[in-house]
């Protein structure tokens, strides 16, 4: 093949991705970035805008680096940059101006439809007279339907209408991750824990998503029960959110159960077609483009659950207008729809997860859970992890023994043990699904 050139080469690698990923990928996303120098074993490509720049880096550099080196026989590095100064000054301004990714979350970019507009309205409610209205205020509904964007409203709507008020947002699985850090480095002398109850008893505002993800570790429901009656008891604002009603956590505490209970519920279901078409358009608005109507109904129509799917097909076809400069026909989308559908499909759930998910519900260390000690408390882990690995994953027994350091006949052992051993114990059984759950839920995430 004759090389007269850099387009030429950049031709043939183009050529070259099509062997991993489909031509209409290399033709929307690759073919017509204009290659800049290859200099010192780096090509370096143009892009037009940040945006373009952060789709190629994340999803397409380690394809082109592979299809450069079989092209020139190489090691060969890509780095993308803006195809002109007046972008980079753009993006310099942005970011100046301090944003970050959970402000962009507010009330006015949240499509509000029939299956939201309750938790909409008590969320704006909070937002306006937090402490007050409703407290502790309880959103829930499954992975994708707006939960977090309404908590986050919440906290820049009150930071932005209060700016004195003192507010703290937090995954509940990073509150249990601070917990357990401050408990480990409390035993040193150090006094972290009483760092970390100051950093949560002490705000006016505390936002806790994913609340569900304490259910069953004694330590963290213990801790996050006393800060909330804390906070309660000084009036102070509280909202949390759950992926189903409390009542349906068998292994959450009923003493939190029973202080949500007390609060205003709220459940946000997936959106109807309306909203569907509302948060396309939205999306498309703040992206700067436009997308036909009978595109947007199409949109609509193949993705009916999970509003982070919407979002990024319109990330898709927000690339395909920059970069082909024309309006995308059906068959475009419909291949945006199943890219869209294969990127967010839950990851396998990895044994290493299992072992930290289950370690923290058990009080324990991942590393105990993988030594050879026999103790009933680490016994029982490790029975718990292994039986929950061979629920969750396609492993073989073989393969889940290795990830524990034991051979196959012990993993099959511990199974049988714990099978029977759930059959008459209800509460160890719920513990098991709620883990089950939550390792499910986290893999769905965004």
């Amino acid at each position: 093949m004759p090389i007269n050139s850099l387009g030429d080469i950049w031709s043939f690698i183009c050529e070259e991705c099509k062997k991993t990923i489909s031509e209409q990928a290399v033709n929307c996303f690759l073919i017509d970035l204009k290659p800049i120098s290859l200099e010192g074993g780096e090509l370096t490509v143009a892009v037009k805008n940040d945006y373009m720049r952060s789709v190629l880096e994340q999803n397409y550099t380690e394809i082109l680096q592979t299809a450069s080196k079989s092209v020139m026989g190489i090691d060969i590095s890509v780095k993308f940059v803006f195809e002109d100064e007046e972008e980079k000054i753009r993006r310099a301004e942005e970011y100046s101006a301090g944003l970050t990714f959970e402000d962009f979350f507010t009330f006015d970019n949240f499509i509000v439809g029939s299956t939201n507009r309750f938790a909409h309205a008590a969320s704006l409610a909070v937002a306006d007279n937090p402490n007050i209205v409703y407290n502790p205020l309880v959103i829930y509904g499954p992975s994708g339907v707006g939960k977090t964007h309404l908590m986050l409203a919440i906290k820049n709507q009150i930071k932005k209408k209060y700016p004195h008020k003192k507010i703290a947002y937090i995954r509940s699985e990073d509150f249990t991750n601070q917990l357990i850090q401050a408990l480990h480095e409390g035993k040193l002398g150090m006094g972290t824990v009483d760092d970390f109850r100051n950093k949560y008893r002490g705000v006016d505002v505390l936002l806790i998503d994913d609340i569900h993800f304490i259910a069953g570790k004694e330590q963290t429901q213990e801790e996050f029960f006393n800060t909330f009656n804390t906070l309660y008891q000084n009036n102070k604002q509280i909202v949390v959110t759950l992926d189903r009603p409390p009542r349906e956590i068998k292994t959450l505490d009923d003493r939190i159960r029973s202080r949500l209970e007390s609060g205003l519920f709220a459940d946000i279901t997936p959106p109807d077609f309306e909203t569907r078409v509302g948060i396309i358009n939205k999306k498309a608005e703040q992206m700067g483009i436009e997308i036909e109507e009978n595109l947007t109904y199409y949109i609509a129509e193949h993705i009916k659950v999970n509003t982070r799917q919407l979002e990024g097909v319109v990330k898709k076809l927000q690339a395909f207008i920059t970069i082909q400069n024309k309006q995308p026909n059906i068959s475009v989308v419909q291949g945006f729809i199943r890219d869209v559908i294969n990127d967010t499909q839950p990851e396998p759930i990895k044994v290493e997860r299992i072992i930290s998910e289950v370690a923290k519900t058990y009080n324990v260390s991942e590393s105990d859970i993988l030594s050879n000690r026999r103790t009933a408390s680490l016994a029982l882990a490790r029975q718990v992890a292994m039986y929950i690995a061979r629920e969750t994953t396609e492993l073989s027994y073989k393969a889940i023994g290795e990830s524990f350091g034991k051979d196959h006949t012990t993993v099959l052992y511990n199974v049988n043990r714990i099978e029977e051993f759930l059959k008459d114990k209800p509460y160890e059984k719920d513990l098991v699904e709620d883990i089950i759950k939550n390792l499910k839920e986290s893999n769905s995430g965004y």
